[in-house]
């Protein structure tokens, strides 16, 4: 494939940001508390990672653990505290009791956002139909990517769904581009970019030593190494597997 894939990885702090983007990494995904499979960062935090590198910074936006925004006006205002401090691009994702997005809850803080680019995340799978959640929210301002393993379980379970909607591009509801994480190995490489998926999500693979290690660079190097590769033929050594069950990566 001759379009550089993005490689997209989570960054807890300033030490991992770099290492990041030292490895070769496009774009971080900036959260705390991976107990909670990463909430929203402190303002202090997001300012601190955007005067250490000047790579592209997706903010999650997401006060609790599961799928349900919780207090949404509290969300609101965090999410206006990152826009004044600098932050230009985001993560959310909101379902209803029943599996459906909540369409109402996404609207409210994608307003607060004045057209900033952002990420649907891996709540879409766990949703209760991923194809009308994609046309729910087809014409929302800034939705440009959906971070999805294609399943609840993972990539390896997921990857036929993953397959569908790639071939599915360009289609309504399907204009966005895929983001693949959760459960991500290289050895899935290969076929996802083969299907023209140009997009991809590290955590935990980003950290050979764990989650309470810092991001090795070396690590990300070998991704980015993997991605640029016309015919990468991998065989998993590194493995993006989560602390618990990583609702959003």
């Amino acid at each position: 494939m001759s379009e550089r894939a993005v490689l997209e990885v989570i960054a807890l702090g300033v030490e991992d940001a770099v290492a990041a983007q030292a490895g070769g990494a496009d774009r971080l995904e900036l959260v705390t508390d991976m107990a909670a499979d990463g909430l929203t960062p402190a303002v202090a935090t997001v300012a601190g990672i955007r005067a250490a590198v000047d790579i592209s910074l997706r903010v999650m936006l997401r006060l609790t653990a599961g799928f349900a925004v919780g207090d949404v006006e509290r969300l609101v205002r965090v999410a206006g505290e990152m826009r004044e401090a600098g932050a230009e691009e985001f993560v959310l994702g909101f379902l209803d009791a029943e599996g459906g997005v909540d369409v109402g809850v996404v609207e409210r803080v994608v307003g607060e956002l004045d057209g900033c680019r952002w990420t649907f995340h891996r709540a879409i799978d766990h949703a209760s139909d991923r194809d009308a959640l994609r046309k729910q929210l087809a014409d929302l301002p800034g939705l440009d990517t959906y971070l999805t393993a294609g399943s609840a379980t993972g990539v390896d379970e997921g990857l036929p769904v993953l397959l569908r909607e790639a071939a599915r591009q360009g289609e309504p509801g399907y204009e966005q581009r895929l983001l693949v994480g959760g459960g991500l190995r290289l050895d899935h490489v290969e076929r996802l970019r083969a299907a023209g998926i140009d997009g991809f999500h590290i955590g935990g693979a980003a950290r050979p030593d764990g989650w309470t290690a810092p991001v090795s660079a070396d690590a990300v190097r070998t991704w980015r190494r993997a991605l640029d590769r016309p015919f990468f033929q991998g065989r998993g050594e590194l493995r993006d597997q989560p602390p618990h069950s990583r609702t959003h990566n």
